[in-house]
């Protein structure tokens, strides 16, 4: 009887460690697949506005937005979001990475 709760609970830890290692497994995957979509949309941004005074003067905006959040929208970044968007709008990017972005130029 000792031998069956012995297997039964070897089985059962068994089982949560895979369920565990699934688990790891799932939430690695969504955070690489997060810092690459930044890292692509700062890459975007950084090598085609570099130089762009509309999205250079949005900085401290930028840097108000992320601090906060998101809670805090400058009237600058808001006319940098809609400029880089015109001016790229197959680029796909949250509004987070775009001032994240605009805080490495």
């Amino acid at each position: 009887m000792t031998s069956i709760r012995l297997l039964s609970a070897a089985t059962l830890l068994a089982f949560a460690a895979s369920a565990s290692a699934t688990s790891f497994v799932v939430t690695t995957d969504t955070i690489v697949g997060a810092v690459a979509a930044t890292s692509d949309a700062t890459s975007d941004v950084t090598s085609s506005f570099k130089d762009d005074k509309i999205v250079l003067a949005a900085r401290d905006d930028a840097a108000s937005f992320v601090a906060s959040t998101g809670d805090i929208r400058g009237a600058q970044l808001e006319a940098a979001f809609k400029h880089i968007r015109s001016v790229q709008p197959q680029l796909a990017a949250t509004d987070l990475q775009l001032a994240q972005a605009i805080l490495t130029l």
